[in-house]
C-alpha cells in the first residue's frame, strides 16, 4: 500500500467524493486507472509528437499523474489520513489515531480497489469519556469505527481486488494472521 505524501494528492483524492462515514470519520476515494497513469490513448499521443519549449505541460494530466508508480512495482490502493488539531488538540492523540487508521486499512488493502484514500477524522472524541490519550478505550474505540468504516467501503465498492501474487489470509498461521475478532469484552482489539 503506498501513502499519499504530498498536498496536492490529497486534495485530488478528497475531490473524488465520500464513500464512506461513521461518527466520527469519513472515507474518501478517488478511483485511479489500473495503469496509474494517463489513459493509454494520451500517452501513445504523447510519445508521438512530445511538446517542447514553455508552457509544454500536458493539459489532460488531471490526478492520475500525482499516483504514478515506478516500473516494476505493484499497483495499489495508495492510503492517507488526516486528523486535524481542530478535532484531535493533543499531537499524541492525532498520532495514535493515524497509525490506528494505517493498521487496520492494511488489513483490508486486499480488498480494495486500485484508488487514492483519505480517512478523515471529522468529529472529536470526547476527552470526558476518554481521559488518555493513549488509552486502550480509545484505541478500542477508534479501531472499532475504522473497521465499520472500512466494511462498509469494501461492501459498497463491490468484489474484492483479487492478485496471484498475494496470498490469501486463510495460508497464514493462526498466531500470524492479524485477528478482527472482537475481544471477550466484546470490542475489536
Amino acid at each position: 500500500m503506498h501513502r499519499l505524501k504530498t498536498r496536492p494528492q490529497f486534495q485530488a483524492a478528497m475531490a473524488g467524493g465520500t464513500v464512506s462515514r461513521t461518527a466520527h470519520f469519513a472515507l474518501h476515494r478517488l478511483g485511479l486507472q489500473e495503469g496509474g497513469g494517463a489513459p493509454a490513448a494520451a500517452s501513445a499521443a504523447a510519445a508521438a509528437s512530445p511538446p517542447t519549449g514553455p508552457g509544454s505541460l500536458p493539459t489532460t494530466q488531471g490526478p492520475q499523474a500525482l499516483f504514478a508508480v515506478v516500473r516494476g512495482e505493484r499497483q495499489g490502493p495508495w492510503m492517507g489520513a488526516m486528523v486535524p488539531k481542530r478535532w484531535a488538540r493533543r499531537a499524541v492523540t492525532r498520532n495514535a489515531i493515524k497509525r490506528q487508521i494505517h493498521a487496520v486499512a492494511a488489513t483490508f488493502e486486499a480488498q480494495l480497489p486500485v484508488a487514492a484514500h483519505v480517512v478523515r477524522l471529522r468529529a472529536t472524541f470526547d476527552r470526558k469519556q476518554f481521559l488518555s490519550a493513549t488509552s486502550d478505550e480509545l484505541k478500542r474505540a477508534v479501531r472499532a469505527e475504522l473497521l465499520q468504516l472500512f466494511g462498509h467501503a469494501v461492501r459498497r465498492s463491490g468484489a474484492a481486488r483479487t492478485e496471484p501474487s498475494a496470498a490469501p489470509p486463510a495460508t497464514l498461521p493462526p498466531a500470524a494472521a492479524p485477528s478482527l475478532q472482537p475481544a471477550p469484552g466484546g470490542v475489536a482489539a
